[in-house]
């Protein structure tokens, strides 16, 4: 619909001012986008009226429209809670969605049936959950496993494959029972109110209520003791002590006594991760983390949907919820009040500037970042298949089918003209291949001149062949733009070497954002289409750049250790490795007092003497 109004009347007069919710539509009648309005009105009118609109995603969605439908509501924040339940209801094309990821599992409480399971699940069922299941996760990197063993450490739980209550009284109960590794619910001695009392407690234990379980520990082991039933009480001791330990190994936030979740935001290569972080008590009992297609641009709009999309239904939402730059949400009173109003006690959005609370919060931003970094290294989900965003380079290289395996990437790290070195990776079957990656310290050039360590790098590089252990690549990527490129060209012509040639090039963010071809052509990345190969160029330039760079910063140590120490009267190559044989660090040695110092082998009194002043100034 290049013209708006070409095909559509919208017939805004008839739309009335009050706040609510509307529903856009397609030709063929499915909503592909579901927003709120304060004033439904004037929001419609921005879609419709006479106006460009400049935001391409708003621009796309605008031109499908064939039809639209809207909702009057009584407040703004009843228009939150109920855009929120129709996006989750018609998962429209346009909206930024919170789904469910198969590569990422949750834990599963079957609250709805008679004896509840604690099971892993990759998926939320709606089904279950509209009956009382409860769901917690997503969790990542063996989180999950880690947590059902220290329930299983915990918690007396059924764990033969018997079905209940059909085979109560069908055998007798396993060892388990008798050394009080399961409440043998199978028995018929337990009834199933007994049973969902321990179930709730290890609800507790997601929400951080180790104080009140670790009580009834204690009452029952000394139940059991004051009963001489020792062998039970033992049993009961082992849990405790499983309790404890993970207590102990949770980050513990002294000065926070509420409990708060703090969400952390990264987005990169199409996509933005959401990591939320759960302190319940002073302890940080969870974490769970979701990904989201968007990127920095729609940073606000991806939070406010995940709370309204997460939080009403959560079976657990904590007075406090922390989000760095919260006052930039165009709606965050109207999102505290439809969660307070929703949970029945004051919600707060806040992002706090000092103190423990800001420490947690910048540990989510982080702990995004780095699940960001995983994901983007691992070519997506566990389910992703690697080679996708290979076979879409060779398509639009013009290359054969399958004849692209072994990439390599380059890129050139410097400090001025100090410590020039280069990195190479190498990313066979669309994975990293870290045993490939080498590293380049220049030996011809010695100023700052990155096309002129590009062309000794591939000399060098390519001076070896499979005899030497080097395959030779079906592809190089080169890290930046014309210029990189043509000096990784020229460098392969002179060594009579034609290989696959393309660029991967930033934004003004650093942000890589499309493929430059040898002929000019300039692929944009930033496409639903292209997200994979999006995401497999941002993995290979981010690794080959911290690769580079992380050399060149080691480079960089070794020669500030070298000045520092052998600045120092009478401390050479030898004696210089003894000192930091002996303590590790300069800062070790700068702190020692002469005492120390003389406990170094090869040093004498006069060495000490010179160290110690060297760092402290005479004694006199």
């Amino acid at each position: 619909m290049g013209n708006r109004n070409a095909k559509f009347d919208a017939r805004l007069d008839l739309v009335p001012y009050n706040p609510g919710v509307y529903l856009m539509k397609d030709a063929s009648g499915l909503v592909i986008y579901v927003g709120k309005a304060k004033k439904l009105r004037n929001r419609l009118s921005s879609y419709f009226a006479s106006g460009t609109i400049t935001n391409p995603k708003v621009k796309a969605m605008v031109s499908h429209v064939a039809d639209f439908e809207y909702v009057v509501v009584g407040s703004e924040s009843e228009a939150l809670l109920l855009e929120a339940n129709l996006i989750k209801r018609y998962m429209p094309q346009y909206n930024i969605l919170l789904r469910d990821d198969r590569g990422y599992p949750y834990i599963c409480i079957s609250l709805n049936e008679q004896y509840p399971r604690v099971f892993k699940a990759y998926r939320v069922d709606e089904k279950l959950k509209k009956a009382g299941a409860l769901y917690f996760g997503p969790y990542m990197s063996g989180d999950e496993f880690k947590m059902l063993k220290t329930i299983d450490e915990i918690f007396p739980l059924k764990k033969c494959n018997k079905v209940l209550p059909r085979d109560i009284g069908k055998e007798r109960p396993c060892l388990n029972s008798h050394i009080g590794k399961c409440m043998a619910p199978c028995s018929g001695m337990v009834s199933s109110d007994e049973y969902k009392e321990m179930i709730n407690e290890i609800v507790k234990l997601f929400e951080g209520k180790y104080e009140e379980i670790e009580k009834k520990l204690i009452e029952k082991m000394q139940a059991y003791a004051e009963n001489n039933e020792f062998e039970l009480a033992a049993g009961v001791r082992d849990r405790l002590f499983a309790l404890r330990a993970t207590k102990e190994k949770q980050s513990v936030f002294l000065d926070v006594e509420r409990d708060a979740d703090a969400i952390g935001f990264y987005a990169e290569a199409g996509e933005a991760c959401i990591r939320k972080l759960e302190l319940r008590q002073g302890r940080l009992v969870g974490s769970s983390t979701y990904f989201v297609k968007g990127g920095n641009e729609d940073r606000n709009e991806i939070l406010t949907n995940f709370i309204m999309q997460y939080y009403p239904e959560s079976p657990f939402v904590p007075q406090l919820i922390l989000v760095t730059g919260s006052d930039e949400f165009e709606d965050k009173s109207t999102i505290e009040e439809a969660l307070s109003s929703a949970k029945g006690r004051k919600v707060e959005i806040k992002t706090p500037e000092r103190g423990e609370l800001n420490r947690l919060l910048k540990m989510a931003d982080l702990n995004s970042r780095e699940m960001m970094v995983r994901r983007v290294l691992r070519g997506g989900n566990a389910s992703s298949d690697p080679m996708e965003p290979v076979h879409m380079l060779e398509k639009i290289m013009g290359l054969k089918v399958n004849s692209v395996n072994r990439i390599e990437a380059f890129d050139i790290s410097n400090l001025g003209n100090d410590d020039i070195c280069a990195g190479m990776v190498v990313f066979n079957g669309g994975k990293p291949d870290k045993k490939e990656y080498r590293l380049f310290k220049m030996k011809t050039v010695i100023t700052q001149d990155d096309f002129a360590s590009m062309r000794e790098v591939l000399l060098r590089r390519f001076g070896h062949d499979e005899k030497d252990g080097f395959k030779f690549p079906d592809l190089i990527l080169a890290d930046g733009g014309k210029g990189q490129m043509t000096s990784i060209r020229e460098s392969l012509n002179e060594l009579n070497i034609n290989i696959p040639l393309a660029g991967m090039v930033k934004n003004n963010h650093h942000k890589t954002e499309s493929l430059l071809l040898e002929d000019g052509t300039l692929i944009e990345l930033n496409t639903d289409e292209n997200i994979p190969l999006l995401r497999f160029l941002t993995a290979v330039q981010n690794e080959v750049h911290r690769y580079a760079i992380t050399y060149q910063r080691k480079l960089s140590h070794k020669r500030n250790i070298h000045y520092t120490l052998e600045d120092i009267s009478g401390i050479g190559p030898a004696k210089r490795k003894r000192l930091l044989a002996h303590f590790d660090t300069i800062k070790a040695i700068a702190n020692a007092d002469k005492k120390a110092l003389a406990e170094v082998s090869g040093l004498s009194a006069s060495d000490c003497d010179n160290i110690y002043e060297y760092f402290h100034g005479s004694e006199e």
